[in-house]
């Protein structure tokens, strides 16, 4: 059974599962510096973890704009729980969580590779390409 929980308390369990999980794709697959994974903004965000069979396999955390919208950051699955939906259904999760807050738009800096995901979702490519962590990347952007 999934349950999905969300915490904006960096004392919480679920930031530091959500962390854990950040730390595996990123860091340890991805090669990302921890010194950038874990960043400045780690107090002003709100995290959200998917647990499968009580195990923190999904995550995400978003930060709410200046007008309106909410930026969601640092989406991961641990490898041996990809291609079973997880992701999308947490990204589902975080949506109706922003339509029913009555945010106006979701954006999301995603990894080119991850594009063709995201568009499912109805995310939209917005500016130019650019590279972060090493990583290439788009904007993306949902109205709401």
């Amino acid at each position: 059974m999934d349950k999905i929980k969300s915490s904006n308390d960096i004392n919480s369990d679920i930031y530091y599962d959500s962390v854990g999980i950040r730390k595996k794709v990123f860091v340890d697959e991805q090669n990302v510096p921890t010194e950038i994974e874990i960043d400045k903004d780690e107090d002003k965000c709100t995290y959200f973890v998917l647990y499968s069979n009580q195990q923190a396999v999904a995550t995400a955390r978003f930060q709410v704009t200046s007008d309106n919208g909410i930026h969601i950051q640092r989406v991961a699955v641990l490898k041996s729980f990809r291609h079973q939906h997880l992701g999308s259904d947490l990204l589902k999760y975080i949506i109706d969580y922003a339509q029913k807050q009555n945010f106006d738009y979701i954006i999301l800096g995603a990894q080119d590779h991850a594009q063709a995901f995201y568009t499912q979702l109805g995310f939209k490519v917005i500016g130019e390409q650019y590279k972060e962590a090493g990583i290439l990347h788009h904007d993306m952007k949902l109205s709401l």
